[in-house]
């Protein structure tokens, strides 16, 4: 029972992110990702726990919320024009 609502939601989740009311909430979820991991970022370098394994870490996950932040703006800005 456990598995299936887990499945469900899940695959709800994945449906809606991927519809046209769901845009925003993708949307939304990325840019605040995206503005976690970069205040991460500089908080971490201005510590002494500060590595290029944890930099490196950081940049796979804040590249790709980076090019997906672009694309949403030049979405949005296209779709106003």
């Amino acid at each position: 029972m456990l598995t299936t609502t887990v499945i469900s939601s899940t695959t709800a989740s994945a449906i809606a992110l991927t519809s046209e009311i769901g845009l925003p909430e993708g949307g939304l979820l990325a840019t605040m990702a995206l503005i976690l991991l970069l205040s991460a970022k500089e908080i971490f370098s201005a510590s002494k726990k500060w590595n290029s394994a944890i930099n490196a870490s950081l940049n796979i996950a804040i590249n790709p919320l980076l090019i997906t932040f672009t694309l949403i703006v030049i979405y949005k800005v296209a779709e106003i024009i």
